[in-house]
């Protein structure tokens, strides 16, 4: 069952209006949410992001949190989930009367649509990257800070590795340096020490500030800079974060393989702080 503007529907008559503005011009915010055991991980801070995004694109007749989670609520209990649930949360501009640009066309408020599927972390034990071409946004275009549904740019560089044959291709700043994955934030770890790029051309991921913090927190340095791909290719261990896969360990950038030379085990033991972390904390729905 799928929540859309107060209804639930069955998944294969969940539809929205031709001239909704997600169809119209990809004029739409998402998150994207994990169940673990009853409770949804990390949810105040998603829908601080969703309701941040919103915000910045100037949307109109935004639905409060507390309508945002009854409907969360409402379709998880809809459809008996409570463990290994992926919640796509998607709010759009709206419906507009006619097809066209101009956001004075929407006049009837949000869309808010919460797709829930039972959905385990979707990367395998580790990926293989290759560097796209295609640049990801800084704030002189796009900023990366609105989560936003024009992807182009991020499925571009999917098309990228899928033809090269790895499972994600690895984006680069306008400055060349390391920005974030198509779809996943990126860590290197160095001699103890995890590194991971500014947040000026990548989004900055809830979940990679929740690594930080499990850094900050278990005594591991952990530090934000401009990194290039020799750094990511000489590293001790390479990972990538995000809802929808978690923590997840690169084994190859660029046919360089990672290799360990520190045997130190940061990532392990980040990997077991965070399982830890989802065992215990969100926000309980049943």
């Amino acid at each position: 069952m799928v929540y859309i503007n107060g209804r639930l529907v069955k998944r294969e008559n969940a539809k929205v209006s031709v001239f909704d503005s997600v169809v119209q011009g990809g004029d739409a915010v998402w998150e994207g949410l994990r169940v673990y055991n009853g409770r949804i991980f990390s949810l105040e801070e998603h829908l601080e992001r969703l309701q941040n995004s919103a915000h910045a694109l100037c949307f109109k007749e935004v639905p409060s949190n507390e309508i945002i989670k009854k409907a969360i609520f409402e379709t998880l209990k809809a459809n008996n989930m409570e463990d290994g649930v992926h919640v796509r949360l998607t709010l759009t501009r709206g419906e507009k009367i006619t097809s066209g640009m101009d956001p004075r066309l929407n006049q009837s408020g949000c869309t808010l649509i919460v797709l829930a599927e039972w959905k385990p972390p979707v990367y395998p034990e580790s990926v293989s990257m290759v560097t796209s071409s295609i640049r990801r946004n800084n704030p002189m275009f796009l900023d990366s800070k609105i989560h936003h549904n024009n992807l182009i740019n991020n499925i571009l560089a999917k098309i990228e590795a899928n033809n090269a044959g790895a499972d994600a291709g690895l984006m680069l700043d306008m400055n060349g340096f390391v920005a974030e994955a198509n779809g996943v934030n990126v860590f290197c770890i160095r001699k103890g020490i995890v590194y991971t790029p500014f947040a000026d051309a990548c989004l900055p991921g809830i979940t990679r500030a929740l690594v930080m913090d499990l850094c900050k927190g278990n005594d591991i340095p952990c530090v934000e800079k401009n990194l290039s791909l020799i750094e990511f290719y000489t590293a001790d261990e390479v990972f990538c974060t995000g809802t929808m896969g978690e923590l997840v360990k690169v084994s190859e950038i660029d046919g360089r393989k990672i290799i360990d030379k520190s045997k130190d085990g940061v990532l392990g033991k980040l990997c077991e702080l965070f399982r830890e972390k989802t065992k215990k904390s969100g926000t309980p729905f049943i």
